[in-house]
C-alpha cells in the first residue's frame, strides 16, 4: 500500500499561502550505520556488525523528519556528481518527498561520508568530507516563502551582518526562524553567538549548551536567561525531558522523557525539532509541543540510524493505540495515556496507511533491527533527548 501523507496543516491551507512549510539548508551526508557490534575494532582485527543501514544524513536527518510529519519541506544543500550523491538525491526526493529545486549538483565533489559504529546503546563516528563550492545564502538567493526556517546558529547566520542573509529575508516574509546550536569543541562558549537570537522566534538548545552559553548553573536558569532575549526558548535535558517558556502565549511547561530502550541517538535532536515545529506551526498549546516533540524523538531512538529511524504519522498512530489499548501497566502508563490524551483528537484523522518509516539503503533493504512501539515502564533505559553531541549536524 502506498503511503497517505498526513497534512497536520491543512486548516490553515490557503491559495496564497507560503510555498513551504519548512526551508533548511545544510550539508548532506551519506550516512553508513553499522549495528549489532560487540566491541569497537582494534588495530589489525576485524568485527562483524549485525545489521547495517544507509540513509542520507547531516541536514537531510531534519528534512526527512519533517517531510515524514506532514511538513512542506524545501532543502537547500550541495550535492556531489558520484553515486552516493545520486543516491541521497534520489532518496529524499523521490522516497521522502522533499523538494531539491534550491539544491544545487558539483562536478568533482565528492559526497561527505560518515560511518556510525553502534557498541552498547553507544556510538562512534568517522567522517570525511570539503566544504561546498558555495554558501547556503549563494544557492538559496532569494527564499521561497515559508512557515518557518531551521538553522544551526554555529553555522548559519540569523542576523547581524552588513548584508542581509537568506534567514533574514525569509524572516521578513514571514517565516517563523528555528535556531539551535551545536557543542563547542573550542570550549569558548562566547555569549556573542546569542546576539542572533534577536534574529530568532525559537531557540532549542540542550542543557550543558545552553547553561554553557548563559553562564549559569542549571537548565531552569539558562531557560529564563534565554527566554528574556527568545520568544520560545526550549531546553531539552536528556533522561529529565525538556522544559519550556513561550512569551508569545505566557505558558511555561516542563515535560519528562519517555522510557524506551534507546538503540541509538543519531537525529533524535533532529525528530525532536521538527515535531516541536509541527506543533507550533498548528498552534498547539506548549505543553502538547513538548510532549509531542519528545514523543516522536522516544519513537526515534527505538531504531538505528538517523532519518532512517525518523518515525511518520503512521507509526505515531500505531504508537497512540498501542498505548491507549493496554491494560495495566501502573502509575507511569497511566500518566503516560493522560501525557497523550490529545493525541485522540488528531490521530483518528490519519488515513489509514499514512506515512512509516522508510528503509532508504543501498542494499535496498535496511538490515537493522525493527523499533519497538509498545512504551514498556523500564527505569533502567530512560530515553532523554537531544543529548550532547561532537558534531552539531547530529
Amino acid at each position: 500500500m502506498t503511503d497517505v501523507v498526513y497534512d497536520p496543516l491543512a486548516a490553515q491551507r490557503t491559495a496564497d499561502g507560503p510555498d513551504f512549510d519548512v526551508l533548511l539548508s545544510g550539508t548532506v551526508f551519506l550516512d553508513i550505520i553499522f549495528t549489532g557490534l560487540k566491541t569497537m575494532p582494534s588495530a589489525g582485527t576485524e568485527v562483524w556488525a549485525g545489521g547495517m543501514g544507509s540513509c542520507p544524513g547531516g541536514i537531510a536527518n531534519l528534512a526527512v523528519a519533517s517531510s515524514r510529519l506532514g511538513l512542506r519541506t524545501s532543502l537547500a544543500a550541495a550535492f556531489g556528481d558520484d553515486d552516493y550523491a545520486d543516491f541521497c538525491w534520489r532518496t529524499l526526493a523521490e522516497q521522502e518527498g522533499v523538494d531539491l529545486s534550491r539544491s544545487r549538483r558539483f562536478d568533482a565533489w565528492h559526497s561527505p561520508v560518515t560511518v556510525s559504529m553502534a557498541v552498547d546503546r553507544d556510538r562512534s563516528m568517522v567522517t570525511h568530507g570539503h566544504p561546498a563550492p558555495i554558501s547556503g545564502n549563494e544557492m538559496i538567493g532569494v527564499p521561497p516563502r515559508a512557515r518557518a526556517v531551521m538553522v544551526d546558529l554555529g553555522h548559519d547566520v540569523a542576523c547581524g551582518t552588513d548584508e542581509p542573509t537568506w534567514v533574514e529575508a525569509a524572516r521578513t516574509q514571514g517565516a517563523l526562524v528555528f535556531g539551535d546550536v551545536g557543542w563547542d569543541p573550542t570550549g569558548e562558549w562566547s555569549p556573542r553567538l546569542l546576539d542572533q537570537l534577536a534574529g530568532c522566534d525559537a531557540f532549542l538548545p540542550n542543557a550543558p549548551e545552553a547553561m554553557a552559553y548563559t553562564r549559569t548553573e542549571t537548565p531552569n536558569d539558562a531557560l529564563y536567561a534565554l527566554a528574556d532575549v527568545v520568544p520560545l526558548a526550549v531546553v531539552t535535558n536528556g533522561a529529565q525531558g525538556a522544559l519550556a517558556i513561550d512569551g508569545t502565549t505566557g505558558e511555561e511547561a516542563q515535560m519528562p522523557a519517555l522510557r524506551v530502550p534507546a538503540l541509538d541517538p543519531t537525529g533524535a535532536g533532529d525528530v525532536f525539532a521538527a515535531g516541536l515545529v509541527v506543533g507550533t506551526l498548528a498552534g498547539w498549546s506548549l505543553r502538547n509541543r513538548l510532549a509531542f516533540a519528545i514523543m516522536c524523538s522516544g519513537l526515534a531512538v527505538q531504531q538505528f540510524g538517523g532519518s532512517l529511524a525518523a518515525p511518520g504519522w503512521g507509526d505515531i498512530a500505531d504508537w497512540w493505540h498501542a498505548l491507549r489499548d493496554s491494560l495495566g501497566g501502573g502509575s507511569y502508563m497511566a500518566s503516560l495515556r493522560r501525557r497523550y490524551e490529545f493525541l485522540e483528537q488528531i490521530v483518528p484523522t490519519v488515513p489509514l496507511g499514512g506515512v512509516h518509516r522508510a528503509a532508504a539503503t543501498i542494499a535496498r533493504h535496511a538490515d537493522v533491527e525493527g523499533p519497538q512501539l509498545m512504551p514498556r515502564p523500564r527505569p533502567d533505559a530512560v530515553q532523554g533527548v537531544h543529548s550532547p553531541s561532537p558534531r552539531s549536524r547530529r
